[in-house]
């Protein structure tokens, strides 16, 4: 691979969407085999479905009722301590609620706070609305870049003509790794990058496999 400076990407996240834990795990992989660097952000499923209540089927309700907490103390973490944190407390926080199954309540966010070598206090931080104007901020400049009718992840980067280059997803299952990874950034990097490009869908036939 030859030496050439790391992109950097920032990569736009809601910690309790399963999709997006495992668009995180992909990321780590291109990380290690790409010249990229990974800056983190965070979004909101609550705030994006927050005006659509009585469209969404009930579970949906449920997760965005209680998808507030996590991403307050993400943002309230990343504005005391720097973006670098957001890194180990979105390993902490997914390993806690995707692979353990865990609730989304305080002795959780103590738990991934202190795995991430972050003080148990910034879990105050969920139960107030102190944080929601900087939360809105960071979801609202990464929705914006692909519009209001998807979700988490967002990822973005410079393009090669210089101008931001985003797109939500991939959405994929399981997390691919190794090089399988790395062709799948490379085959993302060329579908976004094409001019006029909108689109490649079908029918989820499977849930998130985690791992």
């Amino acid at each position: 691979m030859p030496d050439t400076a790391p992109t950097t990407v920032d990569f736009w996240f809601d910690p309790v969407c399963p999709w997006a834990w495992l668009t995180s795990r992909w990321m780590l992989e291109v990380e290690r085999l790409r010249p990229v660097r990974v800056r983190r952000r965070v979004m909101s499923l609550s705030v994006l479905n927050e005006h659509r209540h009585d469209e969404l089927p009930e579970r949906y309700r449920e997760i965005v009722r209680t998808g507030w907490g996590p991403v307050r103390v993400c943002i309230a973490a990343e504005r005391k301590y720097g973006a670098e944190v957001l890194g180990p407390l979105c390993t902490a926080l997914g390993t806690r609620l995707h692979l353990q199954g865990l609730a989304r309540d305080r002795a959780t966010l103590v738990a991934a706070l202190e795995e991430a070598g972050l003080p148990a206090q910034l879990a105050d931080a969920a139960d107030t609305d102190a944080f929601d104007g900087e939360l809105r901020a960071s979801h609202r400049e990464g929705i914006e870049l692909v519009g209001q009718e998807v979700g988490t992840p967002v990822i973005a980067l410079p393009g090669a003509d210089g101008a931001r280059l985003a797109f939500f997803g991939p959405v994929v299952t399981p997390a691919p790794r190794g090089e399988s990874a790395a062709r799948l950034w490379d085959g993302t990097l060329l579908v976004a990058s094409t001019p006029g490009f909108y689109e490649i869908k079908r029918t989820r036939q499977t849930g998130p496999v985690l791992d």
